[in-house]
């Protein structure tokens, strides 16, 4: 990298940390929603998150997008590494490796009416030094027209407060053909609407295709300051003085009347109707830009304040953080009357008082984020499962990847299960265990896409000739499979019990004995020649899912004692994962492009790694997982724009910190047992239901004891490596004593 090039690297790295708007003495301080907005170079990943203003699983996320047509390399549409603003659009994913939304984009100008017809690029250079975001507010000067603009917002609708300079035009672009990558396969619009109801209202809908099939967006817009002049534009063609344009590349140019008095906008969205838009604007009824922000503020206090630690600022800013963007999703889908979009289209109607839930990331987040909420956020996990219930009613099976309350079939496995086999099994209040089982059962009998059981039935494996990714869905599914046994163990369905965990054997059809690697057969029942451990797959046409063999070798959560067997016991099983952490190669040649954050061949940038740390607890080796989980929090999170070392999944990257820090992790996510590892933070408090509290005491001499000495639960000298849920939800004392 050249030296110039490195020194506006470092500038803007240093820049991220210091742009936050403090919120006086509360938690959200510490909150840096550029954190993961950025990369170090060319050959790093960003998280891929957005540093807009959105409120606790909200379903409005106001932000800029930094491209045109965001696409794989910058999917939440903004890149701290880009200096131009293309608008602010009112949807975005956070963290993923896939691009979507960004619905509804508005930009600011002073250009003129007639100008703005002649262009399609409707951006202006920016500067990160004019750049401030906070929990609920983002706030940027754009060079171009020298406005200020400033955005907030609340669950469903968005707030826009632009400041124009004396003396230039007070101009706004409606964009309803802004969008991800319309070059990439088959996105695009298929329809969209803009009509101008009087000089205060627009309205307007898009119906689209991209990585989400399918998706409706109704918006609902308010002015402070009535439209004095205006051009609307469709497919090609300009309406001038126009009020309505159907169609295509549709757009609405509004002018206003300079002024030095802000020009206020307020943006309600709805997945169902134009009326279900207006009625979302009841959550701003006013002009109160300030007091919005306000109740943002709150909201996020409220969020986020039930843990309080003591740690370094730095290790503060990495925490609240961290579950600030694990509370940015799920989204909200339903709207304010309790109406909400079925899986298939149809229109649903809520009992009063709950919400309806979308964008399930659900291969990454049940890993550690999905626990974290049976623990941090219980009043939520009931909306949640019930959500996943809703397709299941529609669909027939539980979802995969949901966005915009349908399924994309992203990734693999069925994911869900475990999610709701342990809300079930730690008895969350409104999570109905029977009907939870109906539909695990049935997602697990049900053929659907990537889950042919009668292959798997036929084989005990997915032989790689007849199913992609084979190896990676195997063990997989096999660990979902221990989840419904679970659940049927637990309602006296032993007949089914039986059945499945039968089946949550079948990874044990394709270990190796010879290499001890999880390895490909075909349907012949031979392993694939040649095998490389180092090569890795993407998402088809190789045996591994965005990982290689070295990554899923580990991959047996619901039995890690069977696989110390497989490994000829425990000090085999400590040496194989010594060699997995300690056998660098060059990434380079066979790394898919989801890789990152290497120790060895441990890849902490996804998923497939996360828990391998914490099996050293099984070989005895508790200092190891101690060492590598002190090691991953020091080195690969960071409070600055490159604060995750790869994609953030709608916070599992968090998830994992924030479970770390305080000293334990779900290796399995679904059975209610957390590993310890190396806690971070010198204490932390939980508030729990019912007023109990949770406190983690660390006690350390230097600041560079990551080893265990002793534990004590309760005052008491407590001996295993790990904490059951319950003791947790009991409240009480677990303290830790650090050492060298």
């Amino acid at each position: 990298m050249k030296t110039k090039k490195m020194m506006t690297l470092v500038t803007a790295l240093l820049l991220a940390a210091q742009v936050q708007a403090q919120q006086g003495d509360g938690v959200t301080q510490y909150v840096n929603p550029f954190i993961g907005t950025g990369a170090v170079d060319e050959n790093s990943l960003m998280g891929n998150t957005f540093p807009g203003a959105t409120m606790p699983f909200g379903m409005v996320q106001l932000s800029p997008d930094t491209h045109d047509a965001p696409n794989g390399y910058c999917p939440s549409g903004y890149s701290y590494n880009e200096n131009r603003i293309y608008g602010f659009s009112h949807t975005h994913l956070s963290g993923t490796g896939c691009a979507d939304l960004v619905d509804v984009l508005v930009m600011p100008t002073s250009r003129s009416l007639d100008e703005l017809t002649r262009t399609e690029d409707f951006s202006s250079p920016f500067s990160h030094r004019n750049e401030k975001a906070s929990v609920g507010y983002y706030c940027v000067k754009l060079d171009e027209s020298g406005v200020q603009a400033e955005l907030t917002a609340t669950t469903r609708t968005g707030m826009h407060r632009y400041t124009f300079p004396a003396g230039k035009a007070n101009n706004l672009v409606f964009d309803l053909n802004h969008s991800v990558d319309k070059e990439k396969g088959r996105k695009k619009i298929f329809d969209a609407q803009i009509r101008l109801l009087d000089a205060y209202t627009l309205e307007g809908y898009r119906y689209l295709d991209g990585w989400q099939r399918y998706r409706k967006v109704y918006f609902y817009a308010k002015f402070n300051r009535p439209v004095k002049d205006k051009i609307f534009k469709a497919y090609h063609f300009i309406f001038r003085d126009g009020d309505w344009a159907n169609g295509r590349n549709v757009k609405a140019l509004l002018s206003f009347e300079p002024s030095t008095e802000p020009l206020m906008v307020k943006v309600a969205l709805s997945p169902v109707s134009y009326e279900n838009a207006k009625a979302n604007m009841q959550e701003n009824t006013g002009w109160d830009f300030d007091g919005i922000h306000a109740q943002a503020v709150k909201a996020w206090e409220k969020e986020l304040s039930n843990v309080r630690i003591d740690g370094t600022d730095d290790q503060k800013a990495i925490f609240y953080t961290g579950l600030y963007h694990a509370y940015i999703q799920p989204n909200t889908i339903s709207d304010v009357n309790g109406q909400f979009m079925y899986a298939d289209y149809t229109t649903g109607q809520l009992p009063e008082g709950d919400t309806h839930y979308s964008t399930f990331s659900l291969w990454d987040t049940y890993r550690s984020c999905h626990p974290m909420y049976t623990i941090l956020k219980q009043d939520r996990i009931a909306g949640m499962v019930n959500s996943m219930l809703r397709q299941y009613d529609t669909y027939g099976y539980l979802p995969i990847w949901q966005l915009w309350g349908t399924d994309n079939y992203c990734m693999i496995g069925n994911h869900a299960i475990p999610v709701m086999v342990d809300a079930a099994l730690k008895h969350i209040p409104g999570v109905d265990a029977r009907k939870v089982f109906e539909a695990v059962k049935a997602t697990s009998l049900r053929e659907h896409m990537n889950s042919p059981w009668r292959v798997l039935e036929k084989y005990g494996y997915y032989p790689e000739d007849l199913q992609s990714q084979s190896v990676s869905i195997t063990l997989e599914e096999a660990y979902d499979d221990a989840c419904v046994a679970r659940l049927a163990k637990e309602l006296g369905r032993q007949e089914d019990y039986e059945f499945f965990l039968n089946r949550s054997r079948s990874y044990r059809n394709l270990f190796d004995p010879q290499t001890k690697f999880f390895r490909a057969k075909t349907s012949d029942g031979k392993w694939m020649e040649p095998f490389d451990p180092l090569q890795y797959g993407g998402n088809g046409g190789n045996p591994y899912t965005e990982a290689n063999a070295w990554q899923y070798r580990w991959y047996v959560p619901q039995d890690v004692p069977d696989l110390v067997s497989l490994f000829g016991g425990k000090k085999n099983f400590e040496k194989e994962l010594d060699r997995f952490f300690t056998y660098a190669t060059d990434q380079s040649a066979t790394k898919n492009g989801n890789a990152s954050g290497f120790i060895g061949q441990y890849a902490h940038g996804n998923e497939p790694s996360h828990h391998c740390i914490y099996l050293y607890n099984w070989a005895g080796a508790e200092k190891k997982a101690q060492f590598y989980a002190n090691k991953v929090m020091n080195e690969q999170y960071k409070n600055r724009i490159d604060g995750y070392s790869g994609n953030e999944d709608c916070g599992q990257m968090s998830s994992w910190y924030v479970l770390s820090s305080m000293g334990f992790y779900p290796v399995d996510p679904a059975n209610g047992v957390y590993s310890f590892g190396s806690p971070q933070l010198r204490r932390v408090e939980i508030s729990l239901p019912g007023g109990k509290t949770f406190t983690i005491k660390t006690n350390r001499k230097g600041a560079d004891d990551c080893y265990v000495k002793s534990v004590k639960l309760n005052g008491r000298k407590y001996t295993r490596n790990y904490i059951l849920h319950s003791d947790i939800m009991n409240g009480g004392t677990l303290e830790f004593t650090m050492g060298k």
